[in-house]
């Protein structure tokens, strides 16, 4: 028998013995539920993570919800992009841009509890499977909201329904509450090198 077939067969044999024990595993996750979500951390990508997220339920014929905390009316190709699904998806874009253009912390509240409301009517949606909730935790940072009956209202949700909250800095309340958090860490960043914010990339 060449070398060839024997690196084949162990092959084989290890990844049946892997498979047995993959299977075991996935057979002992019983429970189905609406996870809380948290995509934070000073890297890039976290809205990014969760419109992939958003888009794999859209993919599965799911009702979504979509309010931004901060960002102001940015042209995002993102919005235009889902269009397509029409009143599949509940967009709202209510922030009034970053806390260093507005310099107005009574607005910036104001706006936040604006956009805490339509969350509240979206998670509230019996038709609305998923609500993405974009840079909630820089609202939440800054105290512009109150931390306790954010956490609380997500604890009342109803069972099914899956909510994912972005932004730096996430709040060790918000953390312990949620199902799933994902550090994004920054490696390595074009802005550093002086690359702008592009068309496609970073809007």
């Amino acid at each position: 028998m060449t070398d060839a077939v024997n690196d084949a067969e162990r092959h084989r044999e290890k990844m049946e013995k892997r498979k047995a024990v993959q299977d075991a595993e996935v057979a002992g996750k019983t429970i189905e539920k609406g996870l809380l979500i948290v995509n934070t951390g000073p890297g890039k990508g976290k809205t990014t993570a969760a419109l992939g997220l958003m888009l794999r339920a859209l993919g599965h014929g799911w009702r979504v919800g979509v309010v931004q905390f901060i960002k102001g009316a940015w042209d995002t190709g993102e919005k235009h992009a889902l269009q397509v699904f029409g009143d599949r998806i509940d967009w709202h874009t209510l922030g009034e841009g970053f806390t260093w253009e507005t310099q107005d912390k009574a607005r910036d509240i104001a706006a936040a509890e604006h956009a805490w409301a339509k969350a509240l009517d979206l998670m509230a949606d019996p038709t609305i499977r998923l609500v993405v909730l974009d840079e909630l935790n820089i609202a939440l940072r800054y105290d512009y909201l109150d931390l306790d009956a954010v956490v609380a209202a997500f604890q009342a949700r109803r069972p099914d329904l899956h909510v994912i909250v972005t932004g730096r800095n996430a709040k060790p309340a918000l953390i312990e509450a949620a199902d799933l958090v994902t550090e994004m860490g920054s490696v390595k960043h074009h802005f550093a090198a002086g690359v702008k914010a592009q068309v496609g990339i970073e809007f």
